[in-house]
């Protein structure tokens, strides 16, 4: 093929090519051969059609559109892959005229990676608080603790505020069950709050085997269908329950840990807590940084690669939602709204994650960051003992130039970190 001019205004080329007879003709054969079993000529059975009858009696370029998809790849490596900008998205097909003689050229535009001029990236100043675990904290863990040990016992009187009740309900509207209003066997922790206001003070009382209707108003900020409106519940107590809590004492240390007293679980706890605390500050930090030095980069941001970015997060978003049962179109409907909805919704993020992108991308660049052999075989031994693999297995799963590309941000990530200077927090 003949690359006849290239035209580039801001983030966009503009490519003329001329395609040789010969590859042409190699994409049109394969588009006969694809299309002709569909293809019915009178004379001819079905799919034995010859390419001249057919373009006899289609046109002599019917065939040219799918030939063209046929050896678009080619076309794409001679024409936009070969060039010095860098093309990203998918380019798209201006135009196509074909000549007397049968010669196809076309016009392809393309978006092109964007000229990034860095601002600052080192020694930036970052907000990073002391970190801190407080008294209620520890208590907070030593309370689930004893929660996730704590044993149940039915017992045998009216139910009280602290309790547990199991109950079977249904809900009426004048007369009429509605949708949503009905449970069986629902275990009810008294004064938790689940149930509208004042339900669960007016389950208090009830015994065992007790039925009762329950008169309630849903609050005017309710679902459209029951806002404000006065409902009876009718509600069947099957038992009461409470829960025994274990005292907090060293007896307690010594049945849900290695140490002997209460007083040594707690410092564990707290020395655990403030581990975890730094971590985060740490990593707060450093995207603070990241984020940070990315606003200071001057580009034209091309939509091509805000939309690939979003592309990821909808992917990666699917994904977990699938991990937990749910696709991404009952998900948007459970939130009101639909998969346009929720694509607009992550945009934001979107937009800044591919900032954040080129800017770590240039840092690299101008840093001269490489990524050696013995840099890919660390991170091919460390994934393959995360997921617990075979090396040869991640190598198959893991392409080496994603590996390359992650590590690079990784190296420009530190060296935007390693330099920022931490500032205590503004005062509120």
């Amino acid at each position: 093929m003949n690359v006849k001019s290239i035209e580039k205004n801001g983030n966009k080329a503009t490519v003329v090519v001329e395609i040789d007879k010969e590859l042409m003709e190699k994409g049109v054969n394969a588009a006969y051969l694809k299309a002709r079993k569909q293809i019915m000529i009178p004379g001819f059975r079905k799919g034995k059609a010859p390419r001249k009858m057919i373009e006899k009696m289609y046109g002599s370029y019917v065939f040219y559109e799918d030939g063209l998809e046929e050896i678009f790849p080619e076309i794409y490596d001679g024409a936009i892959g070969n060039q010095e900008f860098k093309a990203i998205g998918r380019p798209t097909l201006d135009n196509m005229d074909i000549s007397e003689e049968g010669i196809v050229t076309l016009t392809i535009s393309t978006e092109t990676y964007p000229k990034v001029t860095l601002g600052d990236y080192k020694g930036l100043e970052i907000e990073k608080p002391e970190a801190t675990v407080t008294d209620a904290q520890v208590q907070a863990e030593l309370d689930r603790m004893a929660q996730n040990v704590a044993s149940t016992e039915t017992v045998e009187r009216a139910a009280e505020m602290g309790d547990t009740a199991n109950i079977d309900f249904e809900g009426f509207d004048n007369g009429v069950a509605f949708d949503g209003g009905k449970g069986d066997n629902f275990d009810l922790k008294l004064g938790s709050g689940q149930f509208v206001p004042g339900f669960e003070e007016q389950v208090v009382g009830m015994t065992a085997g007790e039925e009762k209707d329950i008169n309630i108003t849903f609050p005017e900020d309710y679902a459209a269908e029951l806002a404000g409106k006065a409902v009876v519940f009718h509600v069947k107590l099957n038992k009461v329950s409470v829960t025994n809590v274990p005292e907090l004492d060293d007896e307690f240390a010594k049945d849900v840990s290695e140490f002997e007293t209460l007083e040594a679980l707690k410092e564990d706890i707290r020395a655990n807590a403030l581990k975890s605390a730094e971590k985060q500050i740490e990593s707060t930090f450093a995207n603070a940084a990241v984020e940070k030095a990315a606003e200071n980069i001057t580009v034209d941001m091309p939509a091509a690669l805000i939309e690939s970015e979003l592309d990821n997060q909808m992917n990666n978003f699917a994904y977990q939602l699938q991990m937990s049962g749910y696709s991404m179109e009952q998900y948007a409907k459970m939130m009101g709204g639909d998969v346009s909805t929720m694509r607009n919704a992550f945009r934001p993020t979107a937009e800044k994650q591919a900032k954040i992108n080129l800017t770590l991308e240039k840092i690299a660049e101008v840093e001269g960051i490489e990524i050696t052999e013995e840099d890919l075989t660390a991170e091919y031994e460390a994934l393959a003992k995360q997921y617990e693999l075979e090396i040869e297995k991640v190598k198959e799963l893991v392409n080496a130039e994603e590996i390359k590309a992650t590590l690079k941000f990784r190296k420009a990530t530190k060296i935007i970190t390693d330099s920022a200077v931490a500032v205590a927090p503004k005062a509120e």
